[in-house]
């Protein structure tokens, strides 16, 4: 089998490695000519819990590369998964098919382009940062959870277990879509701390950014759940803590301070979206996470003001026009249902 990995950043990266390592034939495609120059060079530096490691990697531009494809892992940021299907969508084998190895709900994307039969859903939420060109940073293992889109349990997802569980944990799933929900739980609480200049843990201290990303995750909660998804726990945490019920605030509580406990002494104390903003400052998924929770919520007519405050924000942000101070936790604490 021929793997294809398109976007060699922190998740692409880290997977097409090991997966190298692991005796497959992989090729890894990314836009950054440096990135890619230093990885045929000298091969992917990895560093954080599995040690300090140089991974022999064959690397690509886009241009340089052909079909047939066959087995494609897609793990470009959702706001580039349009026009990415639209480039290798055609280049698929007639036996080839497309993971999407992103947050989001980046299926409903790929499967319109490509038809569902040919895309297959993946949950990951293993921790790493790509720092720059030619060096990512490992942080936190977790398990992948692969799933078709129909619910299935097909042969070809015993065949992408056995070979991704040499990059992490694989379990098989009939509900991949109450995962992507869950993460989109998860995600709205991210957005909204990621806003501030501080690790997620001290954000989460300060009454104003637990109140804020505890809403967003109820919106998000709600918006899922409206949709008849089962919602499923994203590692240690459980989304279901954040729907509407008896003690929601409590549960919710437990959740946030587990997470902030985790981060706290991870090597990763700042989202992926924090590095968006902050270092990189570059555009964010935020359309394709909180986005999603509006426009879905706009749908079902569940209200989701904080989420649509998070989005607004945030897009100030990437444009120059805000800051990263705690005085944004203000401006989305206006946004909270009084």
């Amino acid at each position: 089998m021929k793997i294809t990995v398109i976007g060699a950043g922190a998740i692409g990266g880290t997977v097409g490695a090991f997966l190298t390592t692991a005796g497959y034939d992989v090729t890894l495609v990314d836009v950054v000519p440096e990135h890619v120059r230093l990885m045929n060079e000298r091969g992917l530096h990895i560093t954080g819990v599995r040690g300090d490691h140089f991974y022999p990697v064959r690397a690509v531009l886009p241009d340089q590369l052909s079909g047939p494809l066959e087995t494609v892992l897609l793990c470009v940021k959702g706001h580039f998964t349009a026009p990415a299907i639209t480039q290798y969508g055609p280049m698929l084998a007639p036996n080839g098919y497309v993971v999407s190895l992103q947050n989001g709900l980046n299926e409903e994307i790929i499967a319109r382009e490509i038809g569902p039969e040919r895309t297959v859903g993946a949950f990951i939420h293993f921790g790493a940062d790509y720092l720059e060109p030619g060096l990512i940073q490992l942080s936190q293992e977790q398990a992948i959870h692969l799933g078709e889109l129909d619910g299935r349990i097909s042969p070809r997802l015993s065949e992408l277990q056995s070979i991704l569980s040499h990059v992490m944990p694989v379990d098989l799933t009939d509900n991949i879509w109450g995962y992507l929900w869950g993460k989109l739980v998860y995600g709205a609480m991210a957005f909204a701390v990621s806003t501030v200049d501080a690790p997620v843990h001290e954000v989460l201290a300060d009454p104003r950014g637990r109140r804020v990303g505890r809403a967003a995750s109820v919106e998000a909660a709600r918006v899922g759940q409206a949709q008849g998804y089962r919602l499923e726990s994203i590692g240690s945490f459980n989304p279901n803590a954040f729907l509407p019920g008896p003690g929601l605030e409590a549960r919710a509580d437990v959740e946030l301070d587990e997470l902030a406990g985790e981060m706290g002494s991870s090597l990763k104390q700042y989202m992926g979206i924090w590095r968006d903003l902050k270092v990189k400052r570059r555009q964010t998924e935020v359309d394709m996470q909180s986005g999603v929770v509006v426009e879905r919520g706009r749908e079902l007519g569940i209200p989701t003001p904080v989420n649509a405050a998070v989005v607004r924000l945030v897009k100030q942000i990437e444009q120059g026009e805000r800051g990263m101070g705690l005085d944004n936790l203000d401006v989305l604490a206006t946004s909270l249902p009084a």
